[in-house]
This record gives C-alpha cells, sequence and structure tokens, in this order.
C-alpha cells in the first residue's frame, strides 16, 4: 500500500533537484532532433530540408545507430528525451525508435507539427504514452496557417492530427511561433487552445537565422514592441521575468556559457553530432565514432570553460539574467560567440520598462 502521506513530486521539480545534487554535471535533459526533413516548408523554419530529400535521408542515422545511441544515453544517467526534427515522424523507423525508447525508460517529449498524426501513430501512443506531445499551430484560419506551412492540405491534417490525439485523452500541448505572417490570429489561437480545447497554451516570438546562417528567415520577426505586448497576455511570463531578474545577482560568472547547457543538458542533430545546445552547433562530436560518455565529460566541459572577453557588453549588463542573448544567438546572428544582437537587447530592455524591472 502506497503511503498517501508522502508528497509527490513533479518531473520539472525532480530534475531540478537532481541538478542541484551536489553541483554535479548530469546529462540529464537531451533534445534529440531524428531528422531535419519536414513535409512543411514554413516561411521561418531555422532548417527547412524538404520531406522528400532522399540524399539527407541517406545521410542521418538509421534505426540501429540511432538505438545503439539511446542505450549509451541510458546507460550514462539520462532520464528526458525530447524527440523533435525536422518532423521525427517523417522517419519510416519512427514507430521502432520510439518505442525503443520508451522500453529504455525514457519520459519522452515529442516536437511535432501534428500533420502525420494516424490514427495508428495515436494507438501507438495511447499503448505506449509519452510524457508530452507537443504541436505547433501556425495559424486560427486554413489561410493564415498556410500561409505559414506553405503547403496545401496541411491545415486539415494539423486539426486532425489534434482531433485524434485528444480523442485518446493524451497529454497534448500545443503552441505557436509568432511572426508577421500570422500576429493578428495570435488571440484568436490562444483562446482557441485554451478555452476552446482545454489545453496548455505556450508561444515564441523570437525568430534565430537558419543554422546554415542564413538570415533570410528574419524577415518575419515581429517588432520588439509587439514581442513586449504579447508578453503582457500572460502573467506567467511576466513573473518569470521578475524572477529571473531577481537572480541577477547569482550571475558573477565571466563564463560565455551561464546557462545549464552542457551541465545538464545537451543536444544530439539526426547525424549522430553532440553539441552543447541546439542553437551552438559548432563545434560538435562525432557519436558515431565515439561515446556518448566520452562526449558528455570530456567534450563538453571545454565548451564550458570558454570566458566571455573584455569587448562583450552583456557581462555586465543589468538585465543579462532576463535576456534571451546568449553564444548561440550571436553565433548564429554574428558568426561568433559574443556580438550582441541587437533585436533582443531592443526586447529586453521594452519588458524590463514595461514590466516595472529595474
Amino acid at each position: 500500500m502506497i503511503n498517501s502521506c508522502i508528497p509527490e513530486l513533479g518531473i520539472q521539480d525532480y530534475i531540478q533537484h537532481l541538478r542541484s545534487a551536489g553541483g554535479k554535471r548530469l546529462p540529464l535533459v537531451g533534445g534529440f532532433e531524428l531528422t531535419f526533413r519536414c513535409n512543411n516548408r514554413c516561411a521561418h523554419c531555422y532548417v527547412n530540408k524538404q520531406g522528400d530529400d532522399a540524399e539527407e535521408e541517406h545521410r542521418e542515422m538509421n534505426c540501429e545507430q540511432v538505438c545503439r545511441m539511446l542505450d549509451d544515453l541510458a546507460d550514462t544517467g539520462c532520464l528526458w528525451l525530447v524527440l523533435t526534427g525536422g518532423e521525427p515522424l517523417i522517419r519510416q523507423d519512427f514507430e521502432d525508435i520510439y518505442v525503443y525508447a520508451k522500453k529504455k525508460g525514457f519520459l519522452i517529449t515529442l516536437f511535432t507539427n501534428g500533420t502525420l498524426i494516424t490514427p495508428t501513430i495515436a494507438d501507438l501512443f495511447q499503448r505506449y504514452p509519452p510524457r508530452s506531445i507537443e504541436i505547433t499551430l501556425y495559424g486560427l484560419t486554413k489561410d493564415t496557417y498556410e500561409k505559414v506551412t506553405l503547403r496545401e492540405g496541411s491545415y486539415e491534417e494539423c486539426m486532425q492530427g489534434i482531433d485524434l490525439l485528444s480523442e485518446r485523452k493524451l497529454p497534448l500541448g500545443l503552441k505557436s511561433v509568432v511572426t508577421t505572417l500570422n500576429k493578428h490570429e495570435f488571440t484568436g489561437i490562444k483562446k482557441f487552445v485554451e478555452a476552446d480545447l482545454g489545453r496548455e497554451f505556450r508561444f515564441d516570438a523570437l525568430i534565430n537565422p537558419r543554422i546554415d546562417g542564413q538570415r533570410d528567415v528574419t524577415r518575419y520577426r515581429i517588432t520588439p514592441s509587439e514581442v513586449v505586448e504579447l508578453d503582457k497576455t500572460d502573467p506567467r511570463r511576466i513573473a518569470d521575468f521578475h524572477r529571473l531578474h531577481d537572480k541577477a545577482s547569482m550571475i558573477s560568472s565571466n563564463n560565455l556559457f551561464v546557462c545549464g547547457a552542457g551541465i545538464n543538458s545537451f543536444h544530439i542533430d539526426p547525424y549522430g553530432r553532440l553539441s552543447i545546445c541546439n542553437m551552438v552547433r559548432a563545434p560538435s562530436y562525432d557519436l558515431t565514432r565515439g561515446s556518448f560518455r566520452e562526449g558528455w565529460y570530456e567534450f563538453l566541459p571545454s565548451l564550458r570553460e570558454h570566458e566571455c572577453q573584455e569587448r562583450n557588453r552583456c557581462k555586465d549588463c543589468r538585465l543579462r539574467s532576463m535576456c534571451n542573448q546568449c553564444p548561440g544567438w550571436s553565433l548564429l546572428e554574428h558568426g561568433d560567440y559574443e556580438t550582441p544582437t541587437d533585436y533582443l537587447c531592443r526586447v529586453t530592455h521594452l519588458r524590463a520598462e514595461a514590466f516595472g524591472i529595474g
């Protein structure tokens, strides 16, 4: 019999507790891109590889390699996997990989566009439930949605996917990327998700350049003032910014990386390259030629040792703790780890002013 007096600990709190255990580096959370390919052609996408790209498919790790990597992750102590892409469901062997990961005991979050959810896939998730499934909803109407995805029929497929998962009462959350193409429907999307579907909703309005360095997607960014107006619709975000600012005094390190990347989290791409996070793709460690243990304990710590240069104005900024500026943003925006991104600076200072943070 379970003692009902024993308090339950949510997974987020549990992982936070493990993170603070003796200050040790533990690979608790991993992002795993199973593919860069996608059936949509989203205008703002940071990857944008076509789903029928045979050469790209050939470059990806096969099922055996992925499963061997999952063995390594489990043996090294990883608990939580975010399976993403591209669109992970586009892989013909997705079911085999997913079931293998579930049987290894990973807590799995799946990022998907929802358009490839079929009754068979939904039944699979019902048999082997993930911790959560997150679908990105790009618009409230077909016209807006498909202006973003650039693919006819994608709206109906996404809605069908949402229905199939909802019918099975699976742990589904919806989110949106706010761009110049769909910002006019933000309020409607939020109401549809929270009021009509009764689901949790979150959003992101900060678009970074593609991982290959192309900046064309930045033309879809909404203005900094529009970003802050969206923030005002979510009391949790405002509270989070205050909480982050209150921790400002804790960031006294001169280290370039002040987040948990490479301490409790990591990223693996479809080719088996281990990186410190999904935005800092280089340098990377080739897991197809070495072990995850070696990559985690020897390669990633060397990146964490990088220190800020004197010319980096961000290190002394009073708003540093609540800013999205990081080495990844600088790398994609400017090709180096430290040049500040002016767009993020403007957003952060407007947030501070709007929320009375000084």
